[in-house]
């Protein structure tokens, strides 16, 4: 699976990609918005292995893809992905991360947004997208609002983030107005 971008190549994850996974993974700063388990070295490797699986699953259900840049160093930079599982045919939830040392750099987040909301609405015919973020990750907000994304509602939120003050924002897209 692959989709490609003006800058980027958004494909399914291979082998080489393991260590970049596990190294950004580690960064203090991509940890911010994470539970204590979810940095925890046997998640992200449960996690790697995940998205593998989900490459050869038929049906495919979920679509987790390494971002790789397609002409400079071709090296991995975060994951996108659009996940049906525990939703009905016509939805899914958008997913993505980035590196945190491309973070704020040059609309990267802007462009694999576009091209999964795309592939979504076009290639597996989605009436709906949703995405579930944490209330203090406004860098996801602003991506949200800028595609239209409207506020749905909050969901109840486990104990790190509550004492933190922060909570779940739900989001949603829909065609008709991804469309309009």
């Amino acid at each position: 699976m692959e989709i490609v971008t003006k800058r980027f190549l958004l494909r399914d994850f291979i082998t080489e990609d393991e260590p970049a996974f596990f190294a950004y993974h580690t960064d203090p700063r991509y940890a911010e918005f994470c539970s204590p388990e979810e940095v925890a070295p046997n998640y992200t490797r449960e996690l790697f292995y995940l998205f593998r699986q989900w490459a050869n699953e038929h049906p495919r259900i979920n679509y987790q893809l390494a971002i790789v840049e397609r002409f400079k160093s071709q090296e991995l930079i975060g994951c996108c992905g659009l996940r049906r599982e525990n939703y009905s045919s016509e939805q899914a939830e958008l997913g993505i991360e980035l590196a945190p040392k491309f973070w704020g750099r040059y609309a990267y987040a802007i462009e694999v947004a576009k091209a999964m909301i795309d592939f979504g609405f076009q290639n597996l015919d989605l009436k709906q997208i949703r995405g579930i973020t944490v209330s203090a990750n406004l860098r996801i907000a602003r991506l949200a609002l800028r595609y239209g994304f409207v506020i749905i509602g909050t969901i109840p939120s486990p104990d790190w983030m509550r004492e933190r003050g922060w909570s779940q924002t739900e989001w949603l897209l829909t065609r008709e107005s991804w469309e309009n």
